[in-house]
């Protein structure tokens, strides 16, 4: 059994997974009506709502049948703001020093790496490996608020990274474009909502693609494209026309990621594509990679919903699946804020 915390930004998590059988609980907390208040996510106020939720969270994790069983820790080391993870890295010591367990520093964006295949082994746990051989190499894209990656797994679960964004990454974007039309935090999911009034084709927004052998994304040009766009309108024409600029400029979004990681599949022969992070929560953005991945005769594997935000569940599974992550000394583990993918 292993038991996982993640604190890296404003969700205070906890899970249990056991290898044999699957997750046996998640609890997590939910900063998100706090933060935006203040348009976004202060540092200082998520640290101090790790500190009074950590330890209520770690309680009902103690009730639930099986942890006496815990045999090891894990813990996202990074990236992430340094205040809230020391207070998870320190948690997490203190945890594994008193349960007498070995502790696990794990990236947090190889967790949502390996997300895709937590529904995988909740499907069959006993023949997972197998399964999970089967759908190597694997091509994944991880799209959050801070990172747009896409990377390879090949079939020892050696992960390549094969393109970043040059600027912004896709979520940030979509944050960006939801503050120039006026719409709360977080902004992603209210350009997502506003977006299904609208059509997608109103606008024509760059999508950045550049030439196909370049598979880097650039999307801080959308971001000015919109702005210029609502230069020259009047405030009641936005009012009137802000369905139609959240469909296009979330179109915009979604055809750069779905054209690139198809650019990516047409390149090696691929037997599956992931798709992971805090963006590929949207049905819009779901939907297309799906129409990539049958284009290309390949297996979809996409986080479920309740895993593509920051979690504890994929902290623990990459603890255990991810080859990468070892058992470190509790003396010697550090938080790393600005770790990398690779």
């Amino acid at each position: 059994m292993i038991l996982a915390l993640e604190t890296s930004c404003d969700e205070t998590a906890v899970a249990l997974f056991d290898p044999a059988r699957g997750l046996a609980g998640e609890w997590t907390h939910t900063q998100v009506a706090l933060h935006a208040r203040h348009g976004g996510v202060v540092p200082d106020l998520a640290t101090r709502e790790h500190l009074r939720h950590l330890g209520p969270l770690l309680e009902r994790a103690r009730a639930t049948p099986g942890f006496g069983a815990v045999s090891r820790v894990a813990i996202t080391r990074g990236p992430g703001l340094a205040g809230c993870l020391a207070l998870g890295l320190a948690g997490a010591k203190a945890l594994a020093l008193a349960l007498g367990v070995p502790l696990a520093g794990v990236n947090h964006l190889r967790g949502h790496a390996f997300s895709p295949f937590l529904p995988l082994h909740a499907a069959g746990p006993a023949d997972f490996s197998a399964r999970l051989a089967a759908l190597l190499p694997h091509l994944g894209l991880l799209v959050s608020g801070g990172n747009t990656l896409l990377f390879s797994l090949d079939g020892r679960l050696c992960l390549r990274v094969l393109a970043t964004t040059r600027d912004d990454a896709a979520g940030e974007a979509l944050d960006k474009g939801a503050k120039l039309l006026g719409l709360g935090y977080p902004g992603g999911p209210q350009v997502e909502q506003l977006a299904m009034a609208g059509r997608p084709d109103a606008y024509g927004f760059p999508r950045g693609l550049g030439p196909r052998a370049a598979l880097d994304f650039s999307f801080s040009g959308l971001k000015t494209s919109l702005r210029y766009q609502l230069e020259k309108m009047s405030p009641a024409e936005i009012a009137l026309r802000k369905s139609d600029l959240c469909a296009s400029y979330q179109q915009a979004v979604i055809d750069a990621l779905s054209r690139k990681t198809g650019f990516a599949l047409d390149r090696e022969p691929y037997r599956s594509l992931g798709l992971s992070g805090g963006v590929a929560n949207n049905s819009r953005l779901r939907a297309e990679l799906a129409k990539v991945a049958r284009a290309a005769r390949v297996t979809l594997l996409a986080a479920e919903p309740r895993h593509t935000g920051d979690n504890a569940a994929m902290v623990a599974f990459a603890a255990w699946a991810d080859p990468a992550v070892g058992s470190s000394p509790l003396g010697e583990l550090r938080i790393e804020p600005g770790l990398a993918l690779a």
